[in-house]
């Protein structure tokens, strides 16, 4: 198939494009009586094709490489490169992402996905006894394989590649079963639980394994991870023993799956879904193909979190809208400008009243030097399980954290005894009727400046010079729809800006409503 006429039924299948490259045929082993051999050069272990290619600058999304893999095949492996010829300033440069789909297909959302590495690794190789991290273990089945080229940014000049296959003869191997992480923590009820709800690990674009993750973990005090690997449900199964009480603290560590799926129109979390879900990742906002993979998110009992929605690297603006979203994440790592706008525009939103999104934090750690836990999600939950944490996300019931050390308590009290907490609903028997709210901080910076803000804006503000003490406010349900907390650092000496300090922590929003629930 040529370059038109892929591009041609892409367009006509409401898919990304697409471009389909030639097949690469390889010979059955010499040991089935292949008349000849392997004219590629292979032996009785295995044979090698190379191909190389060009692609220009608006190369479609994918590139498919078919590749007709004979019965008598042990491991699929694979390698490629390609160049990096300079660029001007302000310009992307050459990067290319690979994965690979089996005999099953490529079809968007089929059972054929079998791995990718995204620009992290230049070769992988599967089996059904193993599998590069990132990839999925399982027989190398007769049929026609494709490898998966994505040619994320193109440079001016196009992008010369090379991409080398090597199959290896000899019997199958058998496949172990894999094993997930449990679902529940004995013994831990209803409380606050800290959660990183974004990571990665050396099974996607990450450095740490999954046993540095979870020693990071506990260290920053937190009670669940969620992993969320691009792409892939490859480490899922990776977190074996690693939830059990073998760090001698004493406590278990709940371990929920999920993905970051990284469109090329932004980037979404599938939050504790159920294990070896996947959800592809291969559209754009103009596919209309972003809703079916949400409810086959909400179809695995997991969240859809839109991720660093105002990131300004390529591909990472969130361009979906929120109609199918249950929390968004408004804060991603360390505090930054892209999660001052997040925040500005997740607020805008709270005055939908019924419809609104929790907000979430997380650390999308990848590496050393960027701290896991940093931020995190404070969830109040039931008990220590995936089904009630992610029902504690859902509700709101939260706040977030630059650490373990900083714990907020914000709550709203009516004349008569009325209550309510973060995420919660106050029905006052007035619209006059005066709440008091009260926040109680501890942990923070000293000279950490409290806010307390509803839909007007900042309604409220002082210094908490120590960095812990309690903060109250009087207000009616006729002045404040809903009223929310932040605790920031202090603005540094001599920043002119205007701008409020770093967050340290915020909640998500209580609500105030007459006795008409409005």
């Amino acid at each position: 198939m040529n370059r038109r006429t892929a591009l041609k039924l892409s367009a006509a299948t409401g898919a990304a494009g697409v471009l389909t490259l030639d097949t690469v045929a390889f010979a059955s082993p010499p040991e089935d009586g292949a008349a000849g051999g392997d004219p590629g050069g292979g032996d009785r272990t295995g044979s090698t094709r190379t191909v190389r290619g060009h692609l220009p600058t608006g190369a479609p999304d994918y590139v498919y490489l078919p590749v007709e893999v004979p019965r008598g095949v042990r491991e699929f492996a694979v390698s490629y490169t390609y160049d990096k010829p300079d660029v001007p300033a302000g310009t992307p440069g050459n990067a290319l992402d690979i994965g690979v789909f089996d005999e099953r297909g490529t079809r968007l959302g089929g059972p054929g996905f079998r791995g990718w590495s995204g620009g992290f690794r230049t070769e992988f190789a599967l089996s059904a006894a193993a599998a590069t991290p990132g990839y999925l273990p399982g027989p190398v089945r007769r049929g026609t394989w494709h490898v998966v080229l994505g040619p994320y940014t193109v440079a001016p000049q196009g992008m010369d590649y090379e991409v080398t296959i090597t199959l290896r003869f000899g019997p199958e191997e058998a496949t172990a079963p894999p094993v997930y992480p449990p679902e529940r923590v004995h013994g831990r009820g209803p409380g606050w639980y800290r959660g990183d709800c974004h990571l990665h690990t050396v099974y996607s674009d990450g450095q740490r394994t999954p046993a540095e993750v979870a020693a990071a973990a506990r260290d920053a005090g937190l009670d669940f991870i969620v992993s969320t690997e691009h792409n892939t449900t490859s480490a899922h199964s990776a977190w074996d023993g690693l939830w059990g009480r073998g760090d001698g603290t004493g406590r278990e560590l709940l371990v929920l799956c999920g993905e970051e799926i990284t469109t090329r129109n932004g980037h979404y979390l599938a939050l504790g879904t159920d294990p070896g879900t996947f959800v592809d990742w291969r559209y754009r906002a103009r596919d209309d193909a972003y809703a079916r993979f949400a409810r086959r998110v909400h179809n695995a009992d997991g969240l859809v979190v839109p991720a660093h929605p105002n990131c300004p690297f390529v591909g990472c603006q969130w361009k979906f809208g929120y109609e199918h979203a249950d929390a968004v994440e408004v804060w991603n790592g360390p505090w930054t400008p892209d999660d001052e706008l997040a925040l500005g525009a997740w607020d805008n939103a709270l005055v939908s009243g019924d419809d609104w999104l929790p907000a979430t934090g997380s650390s999308d750690a990848h590496r050393e030097g960027q701290d896991v836990g940093l931020p995190h999600t404070v969830v109040h939950a039931a008990e220590l399980s995936r089904r009630a944490v992610l029902e504690g996300v859902r509700k709101g019931r939260s706040y977030l954290a630059e650490s373990s050390r900083v714990s907020l308590a914000l709550t709203a009290t009516g004349p008569r005894g009325e209550h309510a907490g973060i995420g919660e609903r106050l029905r006052a028997t007035a619209p006059d009727a005066e709440v008091t709210v009260r926040l109680d901080v501890t942990g923070a910076p000293a000279r950490a400046a409290v806010r307390l803000l509803t839909d007007q804006g900042e309604l409220h503000a002082e210094q908490l010079p120590s960095g812990a003490g309690a903060v109250t406010w009087r207000t009616t349900v006729s002045l404040a729809a809903y009223v929310r907390a932040e605790v920031r650092h202090p603005v540094a000496d001599g920043d002119t800006s205007g701008l409020p300090g770093a967050m340290s922590a915020m909640t998500n929003p209580l609500w105030l409503t007459g006795p008409d629930g409005r």
